[in-house]
């Protein structure tokens, strides 16, 4: 059972890590999210 979180949660980390790379700066902008933060916003998004 814990395996199949984990990996749901890491896919969940991954989808969100590369949809937020996929926006342009501007998008990062009015969203208010730093090119830099990506990461953190990812992880706290499982």
């Amino acid at each position: 059972m814990n395996l199949i979180r984990n990996y749901r949660n890491w896919r969940l980390y991954r989808d969100t890590v590369s949809e937020l790379n996929g926006l342009t700066n501007r998008e990062l902008q009015d969203l208010g999210i730093a090119r830099r933060d990506i990461r953190e916003v990812a992880r706290k998004a499982i």
